[in-house]
């Protein structure tokens, strides 16, 4: 069984940052984009930052350019996102993300993500 696991999430002050891990098992890992998405209650879930399957492109979120980066270990089958600056609208269950270019697609449990002071 695909299995995507997320781990990272917590509390955390406005300014200070996270690490989220998602590790894959169960399928090819290095042959699928990776993204986060995050959602908060009674919105969509958001695209927040996705990196291709070698990892030589990126892109993120206008909202967290400059203070989030992806990235991924395809030896360990894990991606990351590293939050720095983290803001109180940053709050939310974040997602990790396995897309196929076929279109088969895989979604973590999610893992919540808060801001406060």
């Amino acid at each position: 069984q695909v299995q995507l696991v997320e781990s990272g999430g917590g509390l955390v002050q406005p300014g200070g940052s996270l690490r989220l891990s998602c590790a894959a098992s169960r399928f090819t890992f290095s042959s699928y984009v990776m993204s986060w998405y995050r959602q908060v209650p009674g919105k969509e879930r958001e695209l927040v930052a996705a990196i291709t399957s070698t990892g030589g492109s990126t892109n993120y979120a206008d909202s967290v350019k400059g203070r989030f980066t992806i990235s991924r270990d395809n030896n360990k089958n894990t991606v990351y996102l590293q939050m720095n600056s983290l803001k109180p609208e940053d709050t939310a269950v974040y997602y990790c993300n396995a897309k196929h270019p076929s279109g088969r697609a895989y979604w973590g449990q999610g893992t919540q993500v808060l801001v406060s002071s």
